[in-house]
């Protein structure tokens, strides 16, 4: 795995550019239009989808009569939630969220209050339509906001939500990285970059797909087994 200011080597020989030798300097313009245009392309990443690599789980232990959490306290590298993976822990019962603004009104002056949670994120806070009960554990999984992770010699270490160092090695697959500089770098010089857009958006399209788990699949349907009547077999595929 190459650390940031080998990749923008990498890419600065393919477009016939002067190798970048520090992105932090501050003392060479093209460094740092090579550390903009990374910087870029990594937020873009983050971005694009439901990526593994960043997938995550979070939990929160509720308190009496309190209705809403700051993320930060919880999950410090919280990006975004994902959809349908929030639950009560100890029940095995799903909360039901995030609401629009339209139904949290309508829910709360409205309407009777719903046996199940909800909840709204706003703010920085998971806001609860109604208080949970104290001491309730709910558990989901959540996208991180991290891009890199610090590099040096034959270690990788914690991740960061923005490169600050040269060592720095992206969290996203190197070829997509590369990909996406080279498309951006030609665009600012004013260069055609079309061909190079779309193998970076195909790239990026095949690498997200290829990571990510796939549904049941039911390969026999409903099968016989003694003293256990019908039973349905699924194999679920996963990377």
């Amino acid at each position: 795995m190459k650390n940031i200011l080998a990749i923008c080597q990498d890419v600065a020989a393919l477009v016939a550019a002067q190798p970048p030798q520090d992105l932090f300097s501050g003392s060479s313009q093209q460094e740092a239009v090579f550390l903009s245009l990374l910087r870029d392309t990594l937020d873009s990443l983050l971005r694009y989808g439901d990526w593994p690599e960043l997938t995550k789980e979070g939990r929160i232990t509720t308190r009496a009569g309190r209705g809403d959490y700051l993320i930060a306290d919880f999950c410090p590298d919280f990006y975004c939630l994902l959809n349908n993976t929030i639950y009560v822990r100890d029940k095995a019962e799903k909360v039901i969220g995030a609401i629009t603004s339209e139904q949290w009104m309508r829910e709360k002056y409205l309407n009777c209050p719903s046996l199940n949670l909800k909840f709204k994120i706003q703010n920085g806070f998971i806001k609860f339509l109604t208080p949970p009960q104290d001491e309730v554990a709910i558990v989901f999984q959540y996208r991180a906001n991290t891009t890199v992770r610090e590099g040096g010699k034959n270690f990788v270490g914690l991740g960061k939500p923005s490169a600050d160092k040269n060592t720095d090695i992206p969290v996203f697959d190197e070829y997509l990285v590369r990909k996406g500089l080279i498309w951006r770098w030609l665009k600012r010089n004013g260069m055609d970059y079309a061909e190079e857009y779309h193998e970076y958006e195909k790239a990026l399209r095949e690498r997200l797909a290829s990571g990510t788990a796939g549904g049941d699949i039911l390969l026999a349907g409903s099968l016989p087994y003694a003293g256990l009547g019908e039973v349905t077999i699924h194999v679920t595929t996963t990377d």
